[in-house]
């Protein structure tokens, strides 16, 4: 006789449903495992790991595009240098070429003696640098030997005596470095690179006058696609530029006009053989900040240790080191302090980076352009402290970027 099968009424059904078969040992049959859920390939970038991911591939994208911007102005270095320069030099002298046009004269008039005359300024130094340098150099070289001299019987005879046949074999050395192939192949570099700077001074001259003739209409030519918040930001981020580079360049003048007087008339009470050379080094020297007027003032103190003997060096090194301190303590908060708001860590990994890429111009170019990049960062994420003032039309500060 057949067993009847179990049945149980559903809910929701008008016909019963069978129960499942009992297990032939008496035992509730085992529940089949669950299969989970396969994640869809969407939800593998919505967890914590995809979001580390995803961030990971945008910086990785814009170190790469950064990498290769980099990489490819370094290939146009002979323009690009010579293009930031004429920019710098532009924002320095701009507000004298404003104020001659606000006293009446045409905007070419105005340009035209604004541009000479810092030509006839930079031609004046060269002179005056070179004319010292040929007037004193002999006097130099006669104090050069005779020092020398001092020099090597203060080494045999000091309180670390060193011994003649070291001494013979370190200007052995020198002589062959000096007469060696490598010193002949970096004359032929040096000479190629002489070539270079004449044809780049050129080109910065050119563009220089037409960024002080025509500076508004080419930024204005660049802000055409533009339009509403997106150009009234790009016109203050202008402005920011130009604010910064300017009062970069006026407030490191002033320090560094400074430091050459101080340093300068040092040498001079001393008697140090070219004084004033020395002191135009100095002033070029105080353009790289942080370093700069330190080597400058270190190759002074060489050239009075060779020239004057030790103990000038000595107080020429005195001298440098309280007009650092001078420069650090006082001058450097009052003068630059609106115009380089920097860490001083994140001036000297600037310097770092622009001697890496460009030698001396990219140590003089790169503080400036860092403290124009975070000019832009600020404007751009309304953090700007001055913005509210300067152009109502722009969001209020501390309010999303748009």
């Amino acid at each position: 006789m057949a067993r009847a099968r179990l049945t149980e009424q559903v809910p929701g059904t008008d016909t019963p449903q069978p129960l499942p078969a009992p297990h032939p040992n008496g035992h509730e049959p085992a529940a089949a495992p669950r299969k989970r859920p396969a994640k869809q390939p969407s939800a593998l970038w919505t967890d914590g790991l995809g979001r580390v991911g995803t961030r990971a591939a945008q910086v990785l994208l814009i170190l790469t595009v950064a990498v290769v911007s980099v990489y490819a102005l370094m290939q146009i270095k002979l323009l690009v240098i010579p293009v930031l320069i004429a920019l710098i030099l532009a924002a320095a002298i701009g507000p004298f070429v404003n104020m001659l046009r606000r006293r009446g004269l045409p905007g070419g008039v105005a340009t035209g003696i604004a541009f000479f005359a810092l030509l006839a300024l930079l031609a004046g130094i060269s002179t005056v640098i070179y004319f010292s340098v040929r007037n004193q150099w002999g006097e130099l070289a006669a104090q050069a030997s005779s020092g020398l001299d001092e020099l090597e019987q203060f080494l045999l005879t000091g309180p670390v005596p060193i011994e003649q046949e070291q001494l013979d074999q370190a200007r052995e050395g020198i002589v062959q470095f000096a007469t060696s192939s490598q010193v002949r192949s970096g004359a032929i570099t040096g000479l190629s690179v002489v070539t270079e700077f004449i044809a780049g001074a050129s080109l910065m001259v050119v563009i220089l006058f037409f960024f002080l003739k025509d500076g508004a209409k080419i930024w204005n030519f660049f802000l055409r696609p533009f339009s509403g918040q997106r150009e009234a930001k790009l016109r203050r981020v202008g402005s920011r530029t130009l604010e910064v580079l300017g009062g970069y360049v006026r407030g490191t003048a002033i320090v560094a006009l400074v430091d050459t007087v101080a340093i300068g008339a040092a040498l001079l009470i001393m008697q140090v053989p070219l004084a004033f050379p020395l002191a135009i080094i100095v002033f070029i020297g105080a353009f790289i900040p942080l370093v700069g007027a330190t080597v400058a003032g270190i190759l002074a103190a060489l050239v009075a240790l060779v020239a004057n003997g030790p103990i000038v060096a000595l107080i020429v090194v005195a001298v440098v080191v309280a007009v650092n301190q001078l420069e650090g303590d006082l001058l450097q908060p009052i003068v630059m302090g609106k115009s380089l708001q920097l860490h001083a860590l994140v001036i000297l990994m600037a310097l770092t980076a622009g001697t890496i890429l460009a030698g001396i111009v990219g140590a003089v170019l790169s503080v400036p352009l860092a403290a124009v990049a975070w000019a832009i960062i600020q404007v751009w994420t309304a953090e700007d402290p001055n913005l509210e003032d300067m152009n109502p039309n722009l969001p209020p500060a501390h309010s999303q970027p748009v």
